[in-house]
């Protein structure tokens, strides 16, 4: 086996230089390096921005669903949307285990779930087997690369497996969510209705206790009676999060015009940064966990209206996030039944 690049760089094929994720081009040859993993997926989780991006621009046609999909990664060997630039994650079966892949606790046979995303993971799909224009879960025939670099989770036997992607693929959220929130907090979660959203307001309600508040601003109804139903906020307003001042007016009136502690965003939707960024406190915090947020405009926007405020970026990793996002699936039944009601 040739020697590879603990953080896939040997991958690359345009431009030279670069690392696997912000590259345009990767090898997706599905000859293992001595240290990769080659894995034989299942299914795809593209992740949210992405595939509402995708099934808007094919009109939310199946067919030519997959033919974007199929197409992207012809033509960049991973699965990146070049509108988006995020990718996803995807669980398989381990096929191969290159000799100098550090994880001696992996072995071929296991079904695992990546923690990387697909937007960095050399990909080559042969089919796509089922897909459906209302669930981000694409099924295929299909193999990819994990570098050494590349983390991952054994899927655990109590969950689904389809139940253990989807929720594994927004696992950062509620994980940061749990480092940022402190007991008495005022927490405003903005897209509280998806999946990553009701995760994160799992995890502030856990968090703020008794004294504290969770808002919950969604643009649907219905996701707003599902949060109301499952007991997951203090307060929920339905309004559309690109309407800042609408937002705004609203979210004072709960907290009494003093502001959030911490906003968390989990939009899939463009320009909702300064609605995150007006309703929190001086000195409090924006987590943008939405791969549809504009950090330019954040962080100008952020400046223009005078606002002092701690703006964090979205990364998908934390220490632990797998095993705290597992348990809530176990911890809530409510949780739990949505969600296999929804990708099992």
């Amino acid at each position: 086996m040739t020697k590879g690049c603990r953080y896939g760089t040997h991958r690359v094929i345009e431009p030279i230089g670069t690392l696997p994720q912000p590259a345009y081009k990767l090898d997706n040859t599905m000859s293992i390096y001595d240290n990769e993993v080659l894995i034989e997926v299942s299914t795809l989780n593209i992740d949210s921005a992405s595939y509402t991006q995708i099934k808007e621009s094919c009109g939310s046609d199946a067919s030519k669903m997959k033919q974007m999909i199929l197409s992207i990664v012809n033509e960049r060997g991973k699965m990146q949307n070049p509108v988006t630039g995020s990718g996803g994650m995807l669980i398989g079966t381990v096929k191969e285990i290159g000799k100098n892949f550090p994880i001696n606790k992996l072995k071929v046979g296991d079904k695992i779930a990546t923690l990387v995303s697909l937007s960095l993971t050399p990909l080559k799909i042969k089919s796509i087997k089922k897909l459906n224009p209302h669930s981000d879960q694409v099924d295929v025939e299909a193999e990819a690369i994990l570098f050494e670099s590349g983390l991952f989770a054994v899927l655990p036997g109590d969950i689904p497996e389809k139940l253990a992607l989807a929720a594994l693929d927004v696992a950062g959220a509620p994980a940061q969510v749990d480092r940022l929130v402190t007991e008495g907090d005022i927490v405003c979660v903005i897209g509280g209705g998806g999946k990553s959203g009701i995760l994160c307001c799992y995890q502030a309600m856990q968090n703020v206790g008794p004294s504290g508040k969770v808002i919950v601003v969604e643009y649907s109804p219905v996701n707003a009676k599902r949060i109301a139903d499952m007991g997951l906020a203090t307060d929920i307003i339905v309004a559309d999060a690109t309407n800042v001042m609408d937002v705004y007016n609203k979210v004072m009136a709960v907290t009494g015009g003093r502001g959030c502690d911490v906003t968390v965003n989990n939009v899939n939707v463009q320009s909702t940064e300064m609605t995150s960024i007006l309703i929190t406190k001086g000195q409090g915090c924006v987590y943008f966990f939405s791969m549809a947020t504009s950090f330019t405009k954040a962080a100008l926007g952020a400046e223009g209206v005078g606002k002092d405020i701690n703006l964090i970026v979205g990364n998908g990793y934390a220490k632990g996030h797998a095993n705290l996002t597992l348990n809530i699936i176990r911890e809530s039944k409510a949780i739990r039944e949505l969600f296999e009601k929804l990708y099992v």
